[in-house]
């Protein structure tokens, strides 16, 4: 690895190619095998004290480098070294844990989201410790391996290991640049809350010669209760969902309206149709401050043959809200209950199941002196000063602020065209290495910005 300002993509390859699906029971043996390739990594750079943590389910890496003042402040930054199942059939470049650099990008599961960005976290370690022999803050990090199954035991992590995570400042590395070219800082998270809706018509798939017309449909229902979800406008119907729904922070607002949003260039990255979603508000706004529902998953029927002329007897949807400040997921999750109950029809049997493992949203103060560093960080990488944006997705921002009570940032070198979760995932070199400049400036600013 080159001592400043690059990260190892050889390296990066190497541990790509460490198949760590979580979801996969069959798996478990390689996400242990993706945590002691991070814990190895770690005590080859010099950290102090490296400990794989076990859990009920998967385990997390824990990383310390004390500083070279003990005063100094402590930095804790989270991430994720287990990966989105792979579909190797959808996959046309390479195979999912087969990484293949070609043309200024690696391909592989994970290769983006989130083990890259790992990576530049220890380029920018390596730059920094490059002309001193300890960092200027104190730096843990907290690689947990079970973020793509709902982060199960991290509040069991969080509470085992409260001594080893405390910190002044918190980063979660699981976000997204807007562009290499646009200066942006990631200053809020939404929030999520996932269900499982089924509705039951029949005791067992029915004929439909027999009964069509006079029986209980489930997916008719079901397709019924999705299309009530939202009203025409796109917004989402539930009762009491927009009343803690608080306006974006006047410089993020600003932020947005200045941003250079290149909509066909957008659709072309992500690989969508058309910029849908709430009347009144632009494709950035939707993303980064409006709530939204989608529909992850419908299910009716067999697919493993014919349909026969049956009529299901179960459909199933799997549901994702997507929260803003100062939503509450709790909140949300009665708002949904209670949204079913007034609906249900006699003659059908309803069962909604509400993840437990959901999420609030998260706002990073804004005028936090560690954000005014990270700002400074992104400007001196870029050569340019940063607007402020959001991330679509959620991240444990306001679990992780709550068990540390400390501010949380955001930082992570993904793109929009990187395919998280999707075939052919990818990470951009360039992308990698302004985020080792960019940590490393970080770690030059936040002692004197906290002081």
């Amino acid at each position: 690895m080159n001592s400043t300002g690059w990260v190892d993509m050889s390296a990066l390859a190497e541990w790509v190619g460490i198949p760590s699906v979580s979801s996969d029971p069959g798996r478990a043996g390689d996400v242990r095998r993706s945590a002691g390739w991070l814990a190895d990594r770690l005590r080859g750079i010099g950290f102090a004290r490296v400990e794989v943590w076990e859990t009920d389910g998967l385990p997390a890496v824990y990383g310390c480098l004390p500083a070279e003042d003990p005063g100094a402040p402590v930095l804790l930054v989270y991430s994720h070294h287990d990966v989105h199942a792979a579909d190797a059939a959808e996959w046309e470049v390479t195979a999912p844990f087969s990484p293949l650099r070609r043309g200024g990008r690696l391909y592989g599961r994970g290769a983006s989201d989130a083990k890259g960005q790992i990576m530049a976290h220890l380029g920018a370690v390596r730059t920094h410790l490059a002309h001193r022999a300890a960092p200027a803050v104190t730096v843990k990090y907290l690689i947990e391996g079970e973020e793509e199954i709902g982060s199960v035991h991290l509040a069991d992590l969080l509470s085992e290991h409260a001594d080893e995570l405390s910190a002044d400042v918190v980063m979660v590395s699981d976000t997204m640049l807007w562009s290499v070219r646009e200066a942006t800082v990631c200053a809020a998270v939404r929030g999520s809350v996932t269900a499982s809706l089924t509705v039951r018509g029949a005791a067992r798939d029915l004929h439909s010669g027999a009964v069509s017309g006079a029986a209980a449909d489930a997916a008719l229902e079901l397709g019924r209760l999705v299309g009530l979800l939202t009203d025409d406008s796109r917004r989402v119907a539930l009762p009491g969902f927009y009343d803690a729904v608080a306006d974006p922070a006047p410089d993020l607002r600003a932020s947005l309206d200045s941003l250079p949003f290149d909509l066909p260039r957008w659709l072309a990255d992500t690989g969508t149709f058309a910029a849908d979603g709430e009347k009144g508000f632009t494709a950035p706004e939707r993303l980064w401050t409006r709530p939204a529902v989608e529909v992850a998953r419908l299910t009716a029927g067999r697919t493993d043959s014919p349909s026969l002329g049956l009529i299901p007897a179960e459909a199933g949807a799997d549901l994702l809200l997507r929260l803003v400040p100062d939503q509450r997921a709790e909140e949300v999750a009665d708002q949904l209950r209670a949204w079913l109950a007034a609906r249900r029809r006699p003659g059908f049997g309803y069962d909604l199941s509400i993840s437990s493992t959901r999420s609030d949203p998260y706002r990073t103060p804004e005028r936090h002196p560690a954000l005014a560093a990270l700002v400074r960080a992104v400007g001196r990488a870029y050569g340019s000063p940063p607007r402020l944006i959001g991330n679509g997705g959620a991240a444990p921002a306001a679990q992780l602020a709550r068990a540390c009570d400390a501010p949380v940032l955001f930082f992570g070198t993904g793109l929009p065209g990187d395919g998280w979760h999707g075939p052919d995932e990818k990470v951009e070199t360039e992308a990698l290495h302004l985020g080792v400049r960019t940590l490393a400036a970080f770690l030059e600013e936040l002692p004197s910005s906290l002081r």
